[in-house]
């Protein structure tokens, strides 16, 4: 391969790179106009290649009206923020799926307390967990029925306050807010709420939290914020706990 293919290869790469990092950090709206405009160009552009070189025979014709109503279609489908949209969320999953063996491991938070750790899923919203200390230390939060994590829960109220309302937030999640007087446990920690933790949370702590990677640019560390501040706000059957730490997370990578 000539000196000159190399440079039109790593130039086309290149450009296909930058295009890519626009489309995933570009609102859809903008999108939505830029990917019109483009459209109509390059459908203009090839009739008139075909026209220019005596081409533009019945059967060019026909690919040409078919390549017409495409484009329409394609047209109609940009203007949609929701279709860009969901095709932003299927390059992520396929991203973070492609650079780990392991689910999810790109696509997740973690929050660990003294006796908890505990997964939430970015894209589904999804909890899961472990007991990491005491109590049936080894045991996954699914492995567990609703009695046996009330008991932890009533031991972690007296024994660690975190642990307490990070359990809170799972049973919240996976047995609704009626599991307290199914129960007849009482209210607890209301609206999962438990003392400010002490000391500052470590860097790589608050990159667990917000599932995001060592060297993470603000962009990025603001836009997992964000996230996850849909996924663990109270009003939508959240935790005030999980919310304060992923808040606390970005203040910490922030420098704040």
């Amino acid at each position: 391969m000539g000196i000159g293919r190399v440079i039109i290869f790593i130039g086309i790469c290149l450009g296909l790179w930058m295009a890519l990092r626009w489309f995933m950090r570009t609102p859809p709206e903008q999108v939505s106009k830029v990917l019109v405009k483009v459209a109509i160009g390059a459908g203009v552009a090839f009739l008139v290649i075909l026209a220019a070189t005596g081409r533009l025979h019945p059967l060019f014709a026909a690919a040409g009206a078919a390549i017409g109503g495409l484009l329409t279609v394609a047209m109609r489908l940009v203007r949609m923020p929701w279709v860009l949209d969901l095709a932003q969320r299927l390059f992520y999953q396929y991203r973070a799926k492609k650079n780990s063996a392991e689910p999810f491991a790109n696509q997740r938070s973690q929050v660990e307390t003294r006796f908890v750790r505990m997964f939430l899923d970015h894209d589904s919203g999804e909890m899961g967990g472990e007991i990491i200390a005491g109590q049936s230390a080894g045991s996954r939060l699914s492995q567990l029925d609703q009695s046996q994590l009330v008991a932890l829960w009533q031991n972690y109220i007296a024994e660690d306050s975190e642990s307490a309302a990070l359990l809170e937030a799972y049973l919240n999640h996976a047995h609704g807010e009626g599991w307290r007087d199914r129960c007849g446990a009482g209210t607890g920690h209301e609206n999962n709420s438990a003392p400010p933790p002490s000391g500052q949370m470590s860097l790589e702590e608050a990159r667990k939290i917000l599932g995001v990677e060592e060297g993470a640019d603000r962009e990025e560390i603001i836009a997992a914020h964000r996230r996850l501040a849909l996924k663990v706000h109270p009003d939508r059957g959240g935790s005030n706990y999980l919310a304060a730490q992923i808040n606390r997370a970005k203040e910490a990578l922030l420098g704040r």
